[in-house]
């Protein structure tokens, strides 16, 4: 009995001390600490970021590439000449800045990729072991690369300005019934912004920018209908200008314009019809006559063959 008091007096007095040093080992800690740990446990506060995991979150293409591009974009614009530079920031405009690429930062993709492709052609040459079209290669993808871009930003400057005119009729009708109604100009634009999505309405949302900042709203609109090279949006700005110059109501002016715009579409329309037939001789020609020729008069040619051999 005596044993088994004892063996229990040491257990108890093991718990004891162990929980003795886990007291001394546990650290001190105010109320405000205890409540802001359990917070960001929970989610509800997180522990705020360092710079390097700042960075390391970002995608590769913003740590490395678009740095190296701005960099090599800084020092070639240096040597460009300033007529290049603005002449092609105003295509750059005319395609929608896309990617917000600025002229120094196409410039620099141009050289890049002329490296990068003039690389890769050297590589599939050496692989293929043929010295002429190792230097055919190189030369290619270097010509692609660097003259690849400038094809690409014409591609996006026409399909800018063809998205412009297809959108042109049916936000003059929506600017006509807005005015019409009673709203100004002004407001009768920021209903288009508000109402499509397209490459108009960000011209439109521009020149409402332009005029909260202080620009006067005929420059801004005769700068859009220039930048774009839109025809028929150039002269509908014309008209708009000659109506606010002269004194004319805006909502007659737009009326005109809208049909206007209707009737040319319409022409337009019937014109690409006209053209159908003509660009369906290509395909009848290259690729239905011969088969018919095959299937009738291949046998006779095959009966012709036979009665000779």
């Amino acid at each position: 009995m005596s044993a088994e008091l004892l063996i229990l007096g040491l257990l108890a007095a093991l718990g004891v001390m162990m929980v003795a040093i886990g007291i001394a080992r546990t650290p001190t800690s105010t109320t405000a600490e205890m409540v802001q740990e359990r917070l960001t446990r929970y989610g509800g506060l997180e522990r705020p970021l360092t710079e390097d995991e700042i960075i390391l979150q970002r995608p590769f293409s913003e740590r490395f590439v678009r740095p190296f591009i701005e960099n090599l974009g800084r020092r070639l614009g240096q040597r460009t000449p300033e007529k290049a530079r603005i002449e092609l920031q105003n295509r750059l405009n005319l395609a929608g800045r896309p990617g917000n690429l600025t002229p120094a930062d196409f410039t620099a993709i141009r050289y890049v990729a002329a490296l990068a492709l003039g690389a890769l052609g050297l590589l599939l040459g050496a692989v293929l072991g043929n010295p002429m079209l190792v230097a055919a290669f190189a030369v290619g993808g270097g010509a692609l690369g660097f003259f690849g871009p400038v094809l690409w930003l014409r591609q996006e400057v026409d399909k800018r300005r063809k998205e412009i005119q297809r959108a042109l009729p049916d936000a003059l009708d929506l600017l006509t019934i807005a005015v019409e109604a009673g709203l100004s100009f002004d407001a009768a634009m920021s209903r288009v912004t508000d109402k499509f999505k397209n490459a108009l309405s960000d011209e439109f949302g521009q020149v409402l920018s332009e005029v909260r900042l202080g620009r006067s709203r005929l420059e801004a609109l005769d700068d859009m209908g220039r930048r774009t090279g839109v025809e028929d949006l150039h002269n509908f700005v014309q008209a708009v200008i000659q109506s606010e110059q002269m004194g004319v109501g805006v909502a007659r002016i737009l009326r005109i314009q809208s049909d206007e715009m209707r009737r040319k579409r319409r022409q337009r329309a019937q014109e690409k019809a006209a053209q159908a037939s003509l660009k369906m001789m290509l395909p009848m020609v290259g690729c239905i006559f011969p088969t018919l020729w095959i299937v009738l008069l291949g046998p006779a040619v095959l009966i012709i063959l036979k009665a000779k051999g």
